[in-house]
């Protein structure tokens, strides 16, 4: 018998769940879908009302996960309305996980246990990449595709390229993965990774808690990839062991020595600066020097991208013993409330309540434009969310920076834009 062919890590994810022995980028195969996941705007509403207009069943109630985590947290009757439709779904289809309320879906999913190496899985939300942080191949579909899994366990895909993106160098202290990401944003843009798989790999890459890789696979949606995806190792082996899912195959879920990436780009982190985008899209990013002088009303800590337990140690990293300024509102909103639990714990809500933060409930709020950190009129804020569009967290006329945690929190004190390596 010849030698088996080499593949990427994603190769062989997408080989084991259409039942081959080996892909190649291009080729097009149907999947059998480990775990599909959808939350409470493009869920039951939606894709649930498609399921149940086609009179099936959903295919395999183990493999469903349900999360509300967009119209929470208010009193808006609309937005209520939406959440008994889910509870109602979910309890007429026998929905054996469905989540409430507990937080972001992205980070919500692996805190309970739901992905491991090797799986494959979709989600019904743009920034399900970030379930490619603990070694799985998970992409973001919409309704109509969510409708076909959810009748069949099935769905189509072209097996995409993957890029080796090599991470060299060390991180200098007030740099985080959120300063890779709107760096890669800023030179290749929006659609530079057009439908190809992200593998993130290198010293920096090896280095970083499982957190900051999250931040990594999550804004691989950013770069207009299907995915992006970090090999498990011993890090990933803790983090999944802490919320009880003990047997994992790291060795197996590795990309081959000799896999075809088609290309490697390598990133020298050890000089990289903050890096901030201007509205009102990711790849306005430049160096943080080009924005010293903008003086802003709003700071948001918030999101599945900048509101987990490392980014508010960040946070309070830069705002110990330390005032925001009179002129800033500041929001924290922790990811999940088990993330808000353990800030609590470690003190780290302490510190920034102490500073003048004011925390708000865990859920999508203030980057999907909802609850008190929706942007007003005219107002000009400073977020460590994904996405910057016109309107999207709030008013059409307001305008919003992206930035690390780092840096939200070093310009929530000087109420400007501000490099955080001033505080280190």
């Amino acid at each position: 018998m010849g030698r088996p062919m080499s593949m990427t890590l994603s190769e062989k994810i997408i080989a084991q769940a259409c039942g081959r022995s080996n892909v190649n980028s291009g080729d097009i195969v149907t999947c059998k879908v480990d775990l599909a996941m959808m939350h409470d705007s493009s869920g039951p509403r939606m894709a649930g009302k498609m399921l149940d207009e086609l009179g099936v069943p959903v295919w395999d109630i183990d493999k469903l996960v349900v999360i509300t985590d967009h119209y929470i947290n208010d009193e808006n009757p609309d937005h209520k309305k939406i959440q008994e439709h889910a509870r109602a779904w979910c309890k007429s289809h026998k929905v054996k996980y469905f989540i409430r309320e507990q937080g972001i879906c992205h980070t919500v999913l692996p805190e309970y246990g739901h992905l491991k190496p090797g799986m494959f899985c979709v989600g019904g939300d743009s920034h399900s990449t970030t379930g490619g942080a603990f070694g799985a191949f998970m992409i973001g579909i919409g309704s109509s595709d969510l409708v076909g899994v959810l009748a069949t366990g099935e769905i189509w895909v072209r097996v995409p390229e993957t890029v080796c993106m090599k991470l060299k160098g060390t991180l200098q202290p007030g740099i985080a993965a959120k300063d890779i990401m709107l760096k890669l944003c800023s030179k290749y843009g929006m659609m530079g990774f057009n439908y190809q798989a992200i593998e993130y790999r290198g010293p920096v890459v090896e280095k970083m808690s499982v957190e900051e890789r999250m931040t990594l696979t999550n804004m691989a949606a950013e770069l207009g990839a299907k995915t992006g995806i970090v090999a498990p190792d011993d890090i990933t082996q803790a983090y999944l062991s802490h919320v009880g899912i003990t047997a994992i195959d790291a060795k197996r879920w590795q990309s081959d020595d000799e896999a075809d990436f088609t290309k490697t780009i390598t990133l020298n982190c050890s000089s990289l600066v903050p890096y901030v985008a201007a509205p009102s899209s990711p790849e306005n990013s430049l160096s943080i020097s080009e924005f010293s002088q903008i003086t802003l009303n709003q700071a948001y800590v918030g999101a599945c991208t900048g509101a987990k337990l490392d980014d508010l140690r960040m946070v309070a990293v830069v705002l110990k013993g330390k005032k925001v300024s009179k002129n800033i509102d500041f929001f924290v909103a922790p990811a999940t409330l088990n993330i808000r639990k353990e800030a609590e714990k470690e003190g780290i809500l302490k510190v920034l309540v102490e500073a003048g933060a004011k925390v708000l409930p865990s859920g999508c709020g203030g980057c999907i434009g909802l609850g008190a950190a929706r942007l007003g009129e005219n107002v000009v804020g400073i977020s460590t969310t994904n996405r910057n569009f016109v309107g999207r967290a709030g008013h059409k006329s307001s305008a919003l920076y992206l930035a690390s945690p780092y840096t939200v929190a070093a310009s929530a004190i000087t109420g400007k834009i501000t490099d955080p390596r001033h505080f280190f």
